[in-house]
């Protein structure tokens, strides 16, 4: 059965990709939403030679809007002084949710989130396992996917790709990998990018990775891969 979903969704993301290299413009902007929407990127975009990579992108606003709730409900503060959270990898459970470089405004300055909330082992534990899995606990608990939150997280994507992003801010995108942070190209990964006036996403580079990052980015890149070969086999 599952092998039966799988080359149907690939199905469905060649002929989507083959249709966009036949009579889109090559300017067309592409979000994939649909799961396993990282993968299904990729299959589209690899079906769309004439279309630039860097056109085609997977949404993982979902899990940075969420991470920034969980973050703003533990300090107490507004949502919208939650800056700068990254979502690395997949949109699966191997997703790192990342607050190590995220920035919280405190009495109008921007002071390093690390700085205000000093519980460690809270943001690599809960912060993180809560993040990857809350998609699975929506529809666990109302028997359906939290469809309003993806369409509001759908907008904020594609409104950050069109007027770019704010000045010393970021935003996460599953974009194709250029072999930053030594994850390899060929992937559609969740990076943390900026936006110019050019509505061209450039990977921010120079992130510090401790031990357990490179931990978390690795691995989530391991089952990327997997998804990867496996739809190429179909």
């Amino acid at each position: 059965y599952q092998r039966r979903v799988r080359e149907a969704v690939v199905s469905t993301q060649s002929t989507g990709g083959a249709a966009l290299d036949k009579v889109a413009k090559k300017s067309v902007k592409v979000v994939v939403v649909g799961n396993p929407c990282n993968t299904n990127a990729l299959t589209c975009m690899k079906n769309a030679p004439s279309i630039p990579p860097a056109n085609f992108t997977c949404l993982t606003r979902l899990d940075q809007n969420r991470a920034k709730a969980k973050l703003a409900s533990k300090l107490g503060v507004s949502v919208s002084e939650i800056r700068n959270v990254i979502i690395w990898g997949n949109h699966s459970g191997t997703q790192f949710p990342d607050a190590r470089h995220a920035t919280v405004m405190v009495g109008g300055e921007g002071k390093p989130l690390t700085e205000v909330l000093s519980d460690d082992a809270w943001v690599k534990s809960e912060f993180i396992e809560t993040i990857q899995q809350r998609g699975a606990a929506v529809i666990k608990a109302r028997g359906l996917s939290s469809a309003m939150s993806a369409a509001k997280a759908i907008g904020d994507h594609i409104h950050d790709w069109w007027f770019g992003t704010e000045e010393g801010q970021w935003t996460s995108m599953g974009v194709v990998s250029d072999g930053s942070y030594n994850i390899p190209e060929g992937v559609i990964y969740s990076f943390p990018v900026t936006i110019g006036s050019d509505r061209s996403w450039k990977i921010v580079q120079g992130l510090a990775q401790d031990d357990f990052a490179t931990e978390q980015m690795k691995a989530t890149y391991n089952e990327l891969l997997e998804e990867a070969t496996a739809a190429a086999s179909l």
